[in-house]
């Protein structure tokens, strides 16, 4: 009693103030009420508390709770729960001791039931599903299905994604993505971690179809999802020049993904466009799209020789033309810093220099071989036998073979004798001997490069006053089930499959990359053509004994045959 008369007694006492306050008597009381309280104070919501500044928070590589402290610090009242992605559930297999109960035992009860329906409503919220690594339980996929992922989401995201050091995978299926959206989330993922590679934004269709931006020079996606999106012809437009151009080419992407869309044989003509160049695709799917005859072609063309349009022989001529001129200006620094060393001995066991020879050798060897300069190169070459005879076995037969056949093979190389001041009327003449020399060997050069920079700068074919070029045989995976191709197209793939399936030659083994080449898997199935076509009987001859999951399971037939 004595407790509820003490709260009832000290409940007037601010109301008595607040009265004095409004009526405006001035009072002690009023006075000290004055100077605690400012007059100029903003009071927030009832329910509200002020939100704090997300810029001043550090994340610590959980998303589950740097998500949630973020959203706080952003006013969201209810969010998404970031919760770890379910398993499909075993196969169930009724035990005896449940096949044994009556039917009565085994209906759910009320409670059950509500349990039931509450685990569904859950299982439809918004949630941000992961997979956890299973050694330190780090994120490496996350996956986001059926809400509208917005700005401020995505703001969210930018601050704490970028501390997942082993993220892997981002799956957005149906989220309600806008052109403007696409936008950020291509800035944010720039700023993840490198082990970023995989990307999915499949049901999330865009009307300008920007997807191509995904696929930019400075990307590292290496695999893209981009399912049931509605692209259409002009979407495969942007995305074929995204692939390659005469002067850009995606050089990371690995497989991409384009089933389940609206492509046509115009569509399908600018991505077979995109595959002339590349040499980084090695998994194409076109499954379930609008390709014709037309269209299959067009891609059929490009995975066997095809011929170079004009543009692209004038840009291979550049291109030879600066890579002959890049080896000419490398190859005489290369020559003299390499030979030096040995041609400094030679100077001691021979006697014979020339003025280029004079600026690389010692003062000593200069006043040495002063007597040498006066000679002729065939009395050079004459001592230089006379040494040889004597049993000096010091230098190297093969240098010494290099300065008989000096005067001969000066044209088109660079030899010690060029390298004095020219004369007039002979410089001229080897320069543009050279430039010959060099552009017909520059294919030669590309072929012992580690690297392809272009694939213009491949070996080619001429043919009737035309070039062909070597059809693609990077892409290992071609799918194009459920489309509209009829015999007509399937007559060119047949051709395809010949071509993909014949063994590369010396030349062209030299520059290709280590692993299969060629199309591994050709997927024609489901189209306007009946399985039992002797053509399609063929392509599946020659293709069977490539694909590897036809050999994996031959050879699981065979153990298992080995084994019973």
């Amino acid at each position: 009693m004595s407790v509820e008369s003490g709260t009832q007694g000290a409940s007037p006492r601010p109301t008595r103030s607040g009265i004095q306050k409004s009526s405006g008597t001035v009072t002690k009381k009023g006075d000290r009420a004055a100077k605690e309280k400012p007059t100029t104070t903003v009071l927030l919501p009832v329910g509200e508390e002020e939100p704090k500044n997300p810029e001043e928070y550090q994340c610590t590589g959980f998303l589950e709770t740097d998500f949630a402290e973020l959203c706080t610090r952003l006013g969201y009242a209810d969010f998404p729960k970031v919760v770890t992605r379910p398993r499909p559930h075993p196969t169930f297999v009724p035990s005896s001791s449940v096949s044994e109960k009556p039917v009565d035992d085994q209906r759910p009860s009320g409670s059950c039931s509500l349990n039931s329906l509450e685990s569904k409503y859950v299982f439809f919220r918004p949630t941000i599903q992961v997979e956890l690594e299973p050694e330190d339980k780090t994120v490496k996929e996350i996956y986001i299905r059926g809400w509208k992922v917005e700005e401020r989401i995505l703001g969210i995201f930018s601050k704490c994604l970028p501390s997942l050091n082993q993220l892997q995978s981002i799956n957005f299926w149906k989220v309600g993505l806008t052109d403007t959206t696409l936008a950020t989330f291509i800035a944010l993922l720039s700023l993840c971690s490198p082990t970023l590679r995989k990307v999915s934004l499949e049901a999330n269709p865009l009307p300008e179809q920007s997807y191509h931006k995904l696929m930019g020079l400075d990307s590292t996606i290496t695999h893209l999802s981009l399912r049931n999106n509605n692209i259409d012809d002009e979407g495969a437009r942007l995305l074929g020049q995204a692939l390659s151009t005469l002067h850009t080419c995606n050089r990371t992407l690995v497989s991409l993904n384009l089933g389940f869309n609206h492509i046509g044989d115009e569509g399908a003509g600018y991505i077979a466009d995109g595959l002339r160049l590349n040499r980084s695709l090695l998994w194409l799917s076109l499954a379930h799209n609008r390709i014709q005859d037309k269209g299959a072609l067009k891609l059929a063309e490009v995975l066997q020789p095809f011929e170079l349009t004009h543009t692209e022989v004038v840009e291979r001529r550049r291109l030879l033309l600066e890579k002959g001129t890049q080896e000419r200006l490398r190859s005489p620094s290369s020559s003299r810093h390499g030979e030096s060393k040995t041609e400094r001995e030679k100077i001691q066991l021979m006697g014979v220099s020339s003025v280029a020879l004079m600026d690389k050798a010692d003062k000593m060897m200069a006043v040495k071989t002063s007597k040498g300069l006066i000679k002729k190169k065939e009395k050079a070459a004459e001592v230089v036998k006379k040494e040889e005879k004597s049993g000096s076995g010091q230098s190297p037969i093969p240098g010494n073979l290099k300065k008989e056949e000096a005067p001969k093979t000066s044209k088109g190389k660079v030899t010690i004798p060029e390298q004095q001041k020219p004369t007039k009327g002979k410089g001229t003449k080897t320069g543009s001997k050279e430039k010959r020399s060099t552009l017909l060997e520059s294919e030669q050069l590309i072929i012992e490069a580690t690297e392809m920079v272009n694939p213009l700068l491949e070996p080619v074919e001429h043919r009737d006053g035309k070039v062909f070029m070597p059809g693609n045989k990077v892409l290992l995976h071609l799918n194009l089930i459920r489309n509209r191709i009829t015999e007509v197209g399937l007559e060119g793939f047949l051709g395809v499959a010949r071509y993909q399936a014949q063994p590369q030659s010396s030349k062209a083994s030299k520059s290709a990359p280590k692993g299969p080449t060629g199309l591994l898997r050709l997927n024609l199935a489901k189209n306007n053509f009946s399985p039992q076509n002797p053509m399609y009987i063929m392509i599946q001859d020659l293709m069977l004994p490539r694909d590897p999951i036809s050999k994996a399971k031959h050879r699981e037939e065979e153990s298992t045959a080995s084994a019973t």
